[in-house]
């Protein structure tokens, strides 16, 4: 039997230099009891890591269970699913446990992957409680986006206590996160816990060789130069391009809306079909902000529950005529449903707004905006996130507008609001901020929606439908 073990180590080892570029080989091979990366985007980490843990469970020595706390369960399978590869490639004996519950009381559960030996790797999504009264080595994926990153990482870093290794993996989300703080302490600080640091920025990747490895997964011949090129001409901003692959974090002190309050309120897989919106129970709201750079105009629909608003459309129509943006506007403000509609009123938005209010009557809102009155969208919709009445659907153009609204003040005293983005003029924020104003907005008991009301009423709208104003 040892000699089977000594035979596998021996094949792990070869695998690293055949499989993983330096970055990532310098990874798997670190022991450090704590391990911390900061890291650019889809460089291969996961990919890595999960060699990682498959070593770390079959190892000669092994005696404790991984458990991988990943950002959403689609993470959380994908990690497994890599797990599962490198059980096959490296000929080890593993079962697939599908999902198995681990704390019955509060009806949390993980994907589990069980080898010969009886250990586990469990991969589940960044739920705290997950984790708690768990033993074995932990590993936080994408910790900057933990919507409590201090409450995660005080209920993993005890579950390492008899002799278990913690790893943070992670790109930056602000100065302002838990993790930039703990990079902070090991740079400038004197690192007093202890930690190991990684730091992997995308010209590093690059310098690794992982060009040549998208060349051949993707069959393409693309150059280093032109490869780093390429990604920096599609962000949508500089800043994306400095913190999701540079590792360099931004500054929130100028944001409007900061990180932290973004990342607390993201929640994925919330977005819904227009056909779904047609049969929800729920009263909705929209906003609609008429772009005035590069034609982008944006509809944004959300559903009250409780007193939360969560993101369930949002339209982004660009490069489109007027007559084609009205008929996906109509599509929304004819949702059972949809109580209120406050709609931009400025430059080319009035003609839009004019003919929506003709055709919907009530539920159309115009909103001219001027800088008393963008204070007044701007400020409810802050609140909304500080006071967890919010849900948004992760969405990297729209995390880049609610950042790029900055407050300013005037010589004169003056407050407003100013901010661009590369793709759009903060459009989506005021959207957002336009939605919100609707939902503020209490229907009067009794209140009859013109889309459900009285077969002549039905028979008005349709007519209107047919020949548009």
């Amino acid at each position: 039997m040892t000699a089977i073990l000594l035979l596998i180590m021996t094949l792990m080892a070869s695998r690293t230099d055949t499989y993983f570029l330096p970055y990532q080989k310098a990874w798997i091979q670190d022991q450090s009891p704590l391990r911390i990366v900061e890291k650019g985007r889809q460089i291969g980490f996961s990919y890595a890591d999960s060699y990682d843990s498959v070593r770390m469970v079959s190892g000669q020595d092994a005696r404790l269970d991984v458990w991988v706390s990943s950002r959403d369960e689609i993470q959380a399978r994908q990690y497994l699913l890599y797990c599962k590869r490198w059980a096959k490639v490296l000929n080890l004996a593993a079962e697939d446990m599908g999902e198995v519950l681990i704390d019955r009381d509060k009806n949390l559960s993980a994907s589990c992957l069980r080898f010969a030996n009886g250990l586990c790797v469990y991969s589940l999504s960044s739920n705290p409680d997950a984790l708690a009264g768990k033993t074995g080595h932990i590993k936080l994926d994408e910790f900057a986006l933990h919507k409590d990153q201090r409450l995660l990482y005080a209920t993993a870093k005890p579950c390492t206590q008899w002799g278990g290794r913690l790893a943070i993996i992670s790109t930056h989300r602000g100065r302002g996160s838990v993790f930039n703080s703990i990079i902070t302490d090991i740079r400038e600080k004197g690192n007093r816990m202890g930690w190991s640091l990684h730091s992997v920025p995308i010209q590093r990747a690059v310098g690794d060789g992982i060009v040549e490895k998208i060349n051949a997964a993707a069959k393409r011949t693309e150059t280093r130069e032109g490869f780093l090129d390429r990604l920096h001409r599609e962000c949508i901003d500089e800043e994306q391009w400095l913190q999701e692959y540079c590792c360099i974090p931004e500054d929130d002190a100028a944001a409007f809306i900061g990180f932290d309050l973004i990342t607390r309120a993201e929640t994925p897989g919330i977005m819904r079909s227009l056909d779904w919106l047609r049969g929800c129970p729920n009263p909705l709201y929209a906003g609609v902000d008429v772009g005035r750079k590069k034609d982008l105009t944006v509809i944004d629909v959300g559903e009250r529950i409780g007193d939360v608003i969560w993101d369930r459309m949002r339209l982004e129509l660009s490069k489109m005529t007027f007559t084609e943006q009205e008929a996906e506007l109509y599509q929304v403000l004819e949702l059972p449903k949809l109580v209120r509609c406050c709609m931009d009123n400025t430059g080319l938005g009035m003609q839009f707004a004019e003919r929506a209010k003709l055709r919907c009557g009530y539920k159309v809102e115009p909103v001219t905006f001027s800088g008393p009155v963008k204070e007044t969208l701007a400020y409810p919709l802050k609140a909304a996130f500080e006071d967890g009445r919010m849900r948004i659907n992760p969405d990297a153009k729209l995390a880049a507008d609610l950042r790029g609204v900055r407050k300013e003040t005037t010589p004169a005293g003056n407050i407003r609001f100013v901010g661009d983005t590369d793709d759009s003029h903060c459009d989506r924020f005021w959207a957002m901020a336009l939605r919100q104003h609707a939902a503020n907005f209490a229907p009067p008991p009794g209140m009859i929606f013109p889309f459900q009301s009285s077969p002549r009423a039905l028979a008005i709208a349709a007519a209107r439908r047919e020949c548009p104003l």
